[in-house]
């Protein structure tokens, strides 16, 4: 196994001891939620 898939593995693993992954495809439409912090206010920016 190359270094790459490897590592990709281990993160994986070290998430889905936390929560469940979704399963997804190449294609598939993907949110992603970043908290952003400005000042005192925090909002979430979906990309």
């Amino acid at each position: 196994m190359d270094l790459i898939r490897q590592l990709e593995a281990e993160q994986a693993a070290k998430i889905e001891a936390k929560r469940k992954l979704p399963e997804f495809q190449p294609g598939d439409t993907v949110r992603v939620q970043v908290r952003v912090t400005e000042g005192s206010r925090t909002r979430v920016q979906a990309y």
